[in-house]
């Protein structure tokens, strides 16, 4: 671990001398290797961060990406910290044609699989826990084609609802060198204030499930579905993103992170929607 000693002093909660890397203490453990639980560099903070620009600026801007535990609600999670483009805490990743089959069912969305260290999402309850509060989210969008062209895109301020709300996703305005393929007003399209569906539980607006529908013999996999998509970035066969990634111009790989918003700090007692701010 000597490549933490450099900005070890800059952050005074951290308590890694003596610790037991195989009591690692994480409610989604599931989503890292047993054998990379050495590779957790802040195991044994006293205090855990919410989020990982919070862990950033605990360390003076100095923290390394990498995976972190962080305590976004009650028990601690594992997430990837895209530290060196600012603190943004990845909750999905995907490559295509990535040997993790992203058609999962309910229960697998709400906590997560795959590896922090790879492809996976990090789970729809941790998704509502970050962006819940307090103060305002924001979604990133890292899109890279085959030829190493990337794109960005960034909704401020987001939110996911809670499991009794199926997870609806909350989505303000859009800037980004990628197209706005969430919140663009197209006819069956439109993927703000949509609830979450997988295979085992239907809550799109079509008149078949859209986590089902296949291409190539690949189902679609969970998302905020309308009737259907104009854009899907778990369906591994091919990341969808309207004009920017599809079957005709491929991407190799999407991200998608959050982080604390730049320009709305408080959030309003109860949940923030959208119609709200």
């Amino acid at each position: 671990m000597k490549f933490l000693r450099w900005w070890m002093p800059a952050v005074t909660l951290l308590m890694l001398h003596g610790v037991d890397m195989e009591h690692l203490q994480a409610e989604n453990l599931n989503l890292i290797q047993p054998h990379d639980h050495n590779l957790v560099l802040n195991h044994g903070m006293r205090v855990l961060p919410r989020d990982c620009h919070e862990m950033l600026m605990t360390s003076s801007g100095q923290a390394k990406d990498g995976v972190y535990l962080i305590q976004p609600g009650d028990s601690p999670i594992v997430a990837y910290c895209a530290m060196q483009e600012g603190g943004w805490t990845v909750v999905q990743h995907i490559t295509v044609n990535s040997s993790l089959d992203f058609d999962r069912t309910w229960a697998e969305y709400k906590l997560g699989f795959g590896d922090v260290n790879g492809d996976h999402w990090l789970g729809n309850e941790y998704l509502h826990q970050l962006t819940r509060g307090p103060g305002f989210y924001k979604l990133g969008v890292k899109l890279v084609d085959r030829d190493a062209i990337t794109k960005l895109g960034e909704y401020d301020p987001f939110l996911v609802e809670d499991e009794s709300s199926a997870y609806r996703l909350r989505l303000g305005l859009f800037q980004g060198t990628a197209m706005d393929a969430l919140t663009l007003d197209t006819e069956n399209y439109l993927h703000d204030n949509q609830k979450f569906t997988t295979k085992d539980r239907d809550n799109d607006n079509y008149f078949q499930n859209c986590a089902k529908l296949e291409f190539q013999g690949v189902p679609g996999g969970g998302w905020w579905y309308d009737a259907c998509a104009g854009a899907n970035l778990n369906r591994r066969n091919v990341i969808y993103w309207q004009k920017d990634c599809n079957k005709e111009r491929l991407c190799k790989y999407a991200w998608m992170m959050v982080r604390p918003s730049d320009t709305v700090k408080l959030i309003p007692s109860g949940d923030c929607r959208k119609d709200e701010l």
